[in-house]
């Protein structure tokens, strides 16, 4: 199938929120299964911006922040102290070790990270935030929030922009 050149890619009226809820035509999207296809199509172009890609066809969507949410954060329990990670659960319904050196702060004060092998940011919910800043700790030295996993400082990064920096 031929795909539209970029300039010619229609929109479609659905919006992801920065809550990470899904709307069409402003009516709320909650069925699992839609937003499953949606989230598993979900890409990026050239120019950033996001698209559904399914069977041949493009389509662009709103994002006010970043597609992906973290809702929930943990230390994996595997009692390993040399093997430590931090499982984050997903807006998309998945879960995966969280890669702590691509955790960033905004001037706002919300923590952001890298998912999918770095192909997407996710934006913490509030309660993902709170569960991994008992794992944050404060550097005197170097005024600034680090996370310590497997014998080593993960430096939080601060920047003034929104979740979209890669």
């Amino acid at each position: 199938m031929d795909m539209k050149p970029e300039n010619e890619i229609p929109s479609l009226p659905i919006r992801i929120d920065k809550e990470g809820d899904w709307y069409y035509r402003g009516a709320r999207m909650f069925r699992k299964d839609i937003l499953k296809l949606f989230f598993e199509n979900l890409k990026r172009d050239e120019l950033g911006r996001y698209l559904i890609e399914f069977e041949g066809d493009r389509c662009l969507i709103e994002v006010e922040d970043t597609p992906f949410v973290v809702k929930t954060s943990g230390m994996d329990n595997s009692g390993d102290r040399e093997n430590e990670s931090i499982e984050i659960l997903l807006s998309d319904f998945t879960s995966e070790k969280l890669d702590p050196s691509t955790l960033r702060m905004s001037m706002d004060n919300v923590l952001y990270c890298s998912i999918k092998d770095r192909k997407f940011e996710a934006r913490f919910s509030r309660s993902g935030y709170y569960q991994i800043a008992e794992f944050i700790k404060y550097d005197e030295d170097e005024n600034a929030y680090f996370v310590p996993l497997n014998g080593r400082n993960y430096y939080i990064e601060t920047y003034k922009s929104g979740g979209t920096q890669c």
